[in-house]
């Protein structure tokens, strides 16, 4: 049973990028405390297949999916999310692209590409999302940044920019929508283990990195960032609002 500080029974969550990853982690955190869950994402198969499991599950009042580009979809979305779940309490946005290329190789369509997908597409869930949070009696809006938000590591200048302008973003929504009763934070996630990283976490030379830069000594698991995303979506949590919760280990803590 969910802690009663974390319990979401009868709670009504929307996930964005929750087809795999980090998304789907968060996801199956909310359905395992009681929440009814819509997962977003763009492939349909994979939702759907994830859905189904966290339906199939004790815990939880089923899940839905929902496919759809939040860059040209973000209002049906929330609103299909908010008619399906008969409303919504929390939301979290866990989208996103990376494009690991140096300045002189990235040019302006692909840097553009990158800040719509990670900074503009959330901000048109954030509009959209806003209204239905707002009639909630514990509204949450929880951004997914990243450690690259605040420190840099070369060569990733439009994801470390994209996720700069949405650490920046998510304070500015929780000072605007205060007096709404609902707040905004995020997480920013260190070097986790997911599907796109895993050829470099099994690189001896990137694990010799790893060791001598996360104070743990290890990457993170993909289910060790649900915990932080229940605690900033929890009605208990209710005086936390425009932080960024850092979750890597230490990294950012080590000179």
């Amino acid at each position: 049973m969910p802690s009663p500080l974390f319990d979401f029974t009868g709670r009504r969550v929307l996930v964005t990028g929750a087809s795999r990853g980090l998304g789907l982690e968060i996801a199956r955190a909310f359905a395992a405390a009681g929440a009814h869950v819509a997962l977003n994402g763009r492939d349909p198969d994979a939702l759907e297949t994830a859905a189904q499991a966290l339906s199939a599950t004790d815990a939880g009042a089923g899940a839905v999916s929902i496919a759809g580009d939040l860059q040209d979809m973000a209002e049906t979305i929330v609103g299909t999310a908010a008619q399906r779940l008969g409303g919504l309490d929390v939301v979290v946005h866990a989208a996103g692209i990376r494009d690991r290329r140096p300045t002189t190789e990235l040019d302006a369509d692909a840097f553009r590409r990158i800040v719509d997908v990670n900074l503009t597409a959330a901000y048109r869930l954030a509009r959209a999302a806003l209204p239905h949070l707002a009639r909630s009696d514990a509204g949450r809006l929880v951004f997914v940044t990243s450690i690259a938000a605040s420190i840099a590591r070369t060569p990733d200048p439009a994801y470390t920019a994209s996720k700069g302008g949405l650490d920046a973003l998510t304070r500015s929504l929780a000072v605007e929508h205060g007096s709404d009763r609902l707040t905004v934070n995020a997480i920013a996630p260190g070097w986790f283990v997911t599907e796109p990283n895993r050829r470099l976490a099994d690189d001896p030379k990137v694990q010799a990195f790893v060791d001598m830069r996360i104070p743990l000594r290890r990457w993170g698991r993909p289910e060790e960032i649900a915990p932080a995303a229940l605690f900033l979506a929890a009605p208990s949590s209710s005086f936390v609002n425009g932080v960024t919760l850092t979750v890597d280990g230490g990294m950012s803590a080590q000179m």
